[in-house]
């Protein structure tokens, strides 16, 4: 009988582990953001967390099909309130921050102008994420458009399915220019590089980004999913967003 019980333990406990894991669904601006904050959520709570990267119209769709999240970051509240009108969501998504639109571009590159600076022939391409699938795809064309400059730079336009293969673009030499998030040029790893400017804010509509627990998430997990949810609007949470360029 001891032994039956041991054996049992040894092959609860691996799954006990697994169950634990977080499966974080985030939004390719804030990957870089995200993986601080889920070192800091194990750190205090010791649960590890996985975090699935793309577009936020794409995680959407994954959801939609029944992929097994947790918890969903989105790059804007459209898509976390399309998966609360489905029932896929606990509850109406929350604002967890607000983002912040920049262009980056390759060393020796003048921004100088803003926006008017993409006009310049020295910059040949111009790297811009889905704006179907990826908000600050969107806001980069909304940013274009109220600087009546859309349809004279349409040719030198790029596209990524979401921002981190905008910056892929950009790192390889693909694209000279890339509206990006600013969480990203922030991050240490990108210190080489800092030619970059902010986007004139009122170009483009308040990047409101919102966070839905999953009805996908049960048992152990939905309990520290909840446990994150709740650590995001933490004061150590604020702080971590704030030095990544959110508000």
């Amino acid at each position: 009988m001891k032994r039956l019980l041991i054996l049992l333990v040894v092959l609860v406990l691996p799954f006990a582990g697994i169950a634990q894991k977080l499966r974080i669904a985030v939004a390719a601006n804030a990957q870089f953001v995200a993986k601080v904050l889920a070192d800091e959520f194990k750190k205090q709570n010791g649960i590890e967390a996985e975090l699935i990267v793309s577009s936020s119209g794409k995680l959407t769709t994954q959801i939609e099909q029944g992929a097994p999240f947790d918890v969903f970051l989105s790059a804007d509240m459209k898509y976390p309130e399309e998966l609360y009108s489905k029932k896929l969501s606990t509850d109406k998504p929350k604002v967890y921050a607000y983002g912040t639109l920049v262009m980056w571009a390759q060393k020796g590159i003048k921004l100088t102008g803003g926006v008017k600076a993409l006009t310049s022939p020295a910059i040949r391409k111009i790297a811009i994420a889905n704006a179907a699938l990826a908000p600050y795809g969107e806001a980069a064309e909304q940013a274009m458009e109220r600087s009546n400059l859309l349809s004279a730079l349409k040719p030198k336009l790029v596209y990524g399915e979401s921002i981190a293969q905008v910056n892929q673009y950009l790192l390889t030499g693909a694209a000279d220019v890339a509206f990006t998030a600013k969480s990203i040029v922030l991050d240490p790893a990108q210190k080489s590089n800092q030619n970059w400017v902010e986007v004139n804010s009122k170009l483009y509509q308040p990047i409101a980004q919102g966070v839905v627990l999953l009805k996908s998430s049960s048992g152990a997990s939905l309990v520290q999913a909840k446990n994150f949810y709740a650590f995001l609007f933490s004061t150590r949470a604020k702080q971590i967003f704030k030095a990544y360029g959110y508000r």
